[in-house]
């Protein structure tokens, strides 16, 4: 009887996990191990793919400069983009964490554009936003910045800088999570430190950053992947211009597989993306000993 019970207890269980089963092994497993495939064949979506081998990967790294200069441009945006979106989120966190009126309007509020930051509709909104004939130019002539407008889209010093801004914009996420993080610091610390005559940065750098650093490494890896894949905005904002300049990794990608059908090529850019990126998530997890600090470690 109680193999019975255990049996139908079993096949209910899989009855239960069936759906995210199926999506795991439609969506997610078999397109992997395909891409894997076609990632070492000559495949253009039209005609049977030929095996290749190596050639793919090949030349993309020796015969590919565009790869070179995708890989640059999305270093670029990543490591500038990174510390400011965070460094927002930061600050915010902790002026929200202090018990004001209204703080609880103004949380749903920041947070709002990394709800809605990453989609077309804002992606058009900041193209004419930074046109040459946007609001910005009209602020910035205004204001005497600048003496004329000026295309901050089209050129390529500034087009890259337009994607970046909208990045640091949405950092509603991250400050969220860092402002969990600062709800589990004792107030303890602060008191001692208070009686100590620590002042505000004191506090801010001896206590605040210190007890933070999980968070904060949370954030640094969860953010750097997030942005390392940015695709969207860089599509429907620059579409990769002017001359490349906005030519992130995984636009790149798509153009290849969809724009130039080149399915094998494309595949072996996504597996090479895949090794940039755990390379990176290494990086950080071992630099993480040096600078992360977990309380129940100071306690053992």
């Amino acid at each position: 009887m109680r193999n019975y019970v255990n049996e139908r207890t079993t096949l209910a269980g899989y009855i239960f996990i069936s759906p995210w089963l199926f999506g795991f092994l439609a969506f997610m497993l078999v397109p992997v191990i395909m891409s894997l495939y076609y990632s070492f064949t000559s495949y253009n979506l039209v005609s049977s793919s030929v095996f290749v081998g190596l050639e793919n990967y090949k030349e993309i790294i020796m015969d590919d400069p565009r790869f070179l200069n995708s890989l640059k441009v999305t270093f670029i945006y990543t490591f500038t983009a990174l510390p400011l979106r965070l460094g927002f989120a930061l600050l915010l966190a902790v002026l929200f964490n202090q018990g004001r009126r209204f703080v609880g309007l103004y949380r749903t509020l920041f947070y709002v554009p990394s709800l809605i930051g990453g989609s077309v509709a804002i992606s058009v909104v900041w193209r004419q936003l930074f046109g040459y004939s946007g609001a910005m130019n009209d602020i910035l002539v205004g204001l005497g910045i600048l003496k004329a407008p000026i295309g901050f889209i089209g050129n390529p010093k500034t087009s890259l800088w337009t994607l970046v801004l909208l990045a640091a914009w949405q950092f509603g996420s991250p400050m969220l999570i860092f402002l969990a993080g600062l709800k589990q610091i004792p107030i303890r610390l602060y008191e001692s430190a208070a009686i100590d005559g620590a002042n505000w940065w004191q506090k801010f750098f001896r206590i605040t950053i210190p007890m933070l650093t999980p968070v904060i490494f949370f954030n640094v890896v969860m953010q750097t992947i997030r942005l390392f894949m940015m695709f969207t905005q860089a599509y429907i904002i620059t579409e990769g211009g002017p001359i490349d300049s906005t030519m992130v990794y995984v636009l790149y990608l798509f153009k290849q597989a969809f724009q130039y059908s080149s399915m094998g090529y494309a595949s072996s850019l996504a597996w090479i993306l895949l090794i940039i990126l755990s390379v990176i998530t290494l990086l950080i997890f071992k630099s993480s000993k040096y600078w992360v600090f977990y309380e129940a470690e100071g306690e053992n």
